[in-house]
């Protein structure tokens, strides 16, 4: 009997898990997209200021 009731019960830490990792895949989505070549009609606009600009290696080559 006991077993039959503990079932209907889900997990805090379950739950938990996705939540954090959703957040975190936006998050770094967002990262991701923002740093990314613009897609057509975004060129000329400017990346949020709370985006970390992240330069990939050829870019660091060039600035040597």
């Amino acid at each position: 009997m006991a077993a039959a009731t503990a079932g209907g019960q889900f997990p805090v830490a379950f739950t938990a898990v996705y939540v954090v990792g959703f957040i975190a895949a936006v998050g770094i989505g967002s990262i991701a997209w923002y740093n990314s070549k613009r897609p057509p009609g975004w060129e000329d606009k400017d990346r949020p200021g709370f985006i970390p600009e992240v330069k990939t290696d050829t870019e660091s080559d060039t600035n040597k």
